[in-house]
């Protein structure tokens, strides 16, 4: 599995960004996808998720300004992040978690993937 995330930048505070996650695999049934961010000197925290079922789950200092979305078909994710804020400078990393799923069976365990992270930075 490999994750190519784009579309972080710098922004004035109020801005929007839209980040795009295109994952490749090959027998390989992804369950989740979601966003993490790595602010300067903190831990990888959760940004938002969504199943495979397009259920979603938002950090609470998230909610009601960035929405996540994912298209099943292309295996594409995006996170639409409106009303930026200067507390959201990080990179952003894109995940997946699924597993191994060929001939309709499912192989091993649950597995998870990372891309390389792109940078947010959010001016005052």
């Amino acid at each position: 599995v490999q994750l190519q995330a784009s579309g972080g930048g710098l922004v004035q505070a109020g801005g929007s960004l839209r980040l795009s996650c295109a994952a490749s695999t090959s027998d390989f049934s992804i369950n989740v996808l979601g966003w993490y961010r790595q602010a300067p000197g903190k831990g990888r925290d959760l940004v938002a998720t969504i199943t495979s079922g397009g259920s979603t789950n938002y950090a609470d200092s998230v909610k009601g300004r960035f929405t996540i979305s994912r298209d099943n078909a292309k295996n594409a994710l995006s996170l639409q992040m409106n009303s930026l804020k200067p507390e959201d400078t990080a990179v952003y990393y894109c995940n997946v978690r699924g597993r191994t799923y060929y001939s309709g069976i499912y192989y091993g365990p649950n597995r998870e993937y990372w891309g390389q992270g792109t940078q947010v930075t959010v001016s005052s």
